[in-house]
């Protein structure tokens, strides 16, 4: 059984070629994954990979794409919005599921 992504249908070009394996793969537990977000600094956040099955994280990739094409500047996915921003929508997804 695998995630679907309707929206994003090159969603495996984002994370091609991405350094997450060589950042610190050890604390990523399995069933996750690091994003980078912020619009200048960027903190570190390790999200539930189901969350890529959710419009609301789909609408940020989207974002990320349109900012950064496949090439990040951090190696890993970052995605370009207030660190606020994305903590409430990560909250709204946990207590979601």
């Amino acid at each position: 059984m695998g995630i679907r992504m309707p929206r994003i249908p090159h969603v495996k070009k984002i994370f091609q070629g991405s350094s997450l394996a060589t950042t610190a793969v050890s604390d990523i537990p399995k069933g996750c994954l690091a994003v980078y977000v912020g619009e200048s600094q960027r903190k570190r956040f390790v999200v539930p990979i189901s969350y890529l099955a959710e419009p609301a994280f789909q609408d940020l990739l989207c974002q990320a794409e349109e900012e950064f094409g496949f090439d990040h500047p951090e190696g890993g996915l970052t995605i370009p919005c207030r660190e606020d921003v994305f903590t409430d929508l990560a909250s709204s997804l946990r207590r979601k599921s």
